[in-house]
């Protein structure tokens, strides 16, 4: 049986987009354009990955009706999934796109969890690990669910031999960098890094000596810090990368981090050479800045852009 990427979203939402020519405060603001699209850093990644051909697993936690629509538009793409149902409601995220481009973002917090769902969805966890190559952790936990959770879904995927890439920040990603189990590609930016060390780094010089000299980053396979429109510096193992994308035509950056996630744990599932897997996340993430759609990519235009990532060995 083929093994799939398992791609974690353990705080799922509907995002619902309200475009708006103008916001009008304390009265009625009517709508004609909505759209409800399953939400979050994980789905993204699931997203990607499906549209990419690779095998994919959706998982994490939902409840109620609104997990009940996150589920039914995961069956009408095609993405197969296996959450742990709560008895709580999923939740949801509504952007209001108004007044010549600016967004008002109103983001419900989401589910309430307990000791034994986290209890319980570990051990949901392990059993899906039975037919997993790869496993991708995205975004942030739900309330009630401890910092440690990341950390040890590593350290038991570490157990399996199965490489775990997480790209989250704060507490969560903290307790997964000072584990005896490192996870095996962390995707961090620059302030994701500065807040992890409490310093600020004034140029990639510092940022290299930071990855090289911190103990958080030792016995990482590979660290991505992304750099945006400028590229990433890429560590793997000892040898550092500084990857250049051309300038493109930005329509929508929402989603590009968890685009270049899938194009990672794609090359990296394949067991693709160290400067496959590089090009090909940087390609994912080119190319879902350039649709409108958040998590999506097109894939006729994927060798296109796979040429135009430059790669420099910087030691």
């Amino acid at each position: 049986m083929l093994k799939s990427i398992l791609a974690i979203t353990m705080n799922p939402s509907v995002d619902i987009s309200y475009p708006l020519g103008s916001l009008q405060l304390n009265a009625v603001n009517r709508v004609e354009d909505v759209s409800k699209t399953a939400g979050g850093k994980g789905l993204n990644v699931a997203r990607v990955l499906y549209q990419l051909g690779s095998p994919v697993i959706a998982s994490g936690v939902l409840g109620g009706t609104i997990g009940n629509f996150i589920e039914k538009q995961l069956d009408e793409t095609g993405i197969s999934h296996d959450f742990m149902t709560i008895n709580q409601e999923s939740r949801n995220c509504i952007a209001i796109l108004h007044d010549n481009m600016q967004q008002t973002e109103i983001l419900e917090q989401g589910p309430l969890l307990t000791d034994q769902n986290e209890v319980d969805f570990l051990a949901h966890f392990e059993k899906q690990l039975e037919n997993a190559a790869v496993v991708t952790i995205s975004g942030s936990l739900p309330e009630g669910l401890s910092k440690q959770l990341y950390a040890e879904m590593v350290r038991i995927a570490s157990t399996k031999d199965i490489p775990v890439l997480l790209d989250s920040s704060g507490e969560s990603l903290r307790a997964s960098l000072t584990g005896n189990n490192k996870p095996f590609l962390i995707k961090p930016n620059q302030e994701e890094i500065a807040q992890l060390i409490q310093e600020p780094i004034t140029d990639l010089t510092k940022l290299q000596q930071i990855l090289t000299d911190n103990p958080l980053f030792k016995d990482i396979e590979w660290i991505v810090v992304s750099l945006g429109a400028d590229g990433a510096l890429v560590k793997h193992r000892d040898q550092y990368f500084r990857l250049t994308i051309p300038k493109i035509d930005v329509v929508n950056p929402v989603g590009s981090g968890d685009s270049t996630v899938a194009g990672l744990a794609s090359a990296i599932a394949k067991k693709d050479d160290n400067i496959k897997i590089m090009t090909t996340g940087m390609t994912t993430g080119m190319l879902n800045t350039i649709e409108r759609q958040t998590g999506f990519v097109n894939t006729d235009l994927f060798a296109e852009y796979y040429g135009k990532v430059m790669i420099k060995k910087l030691n």
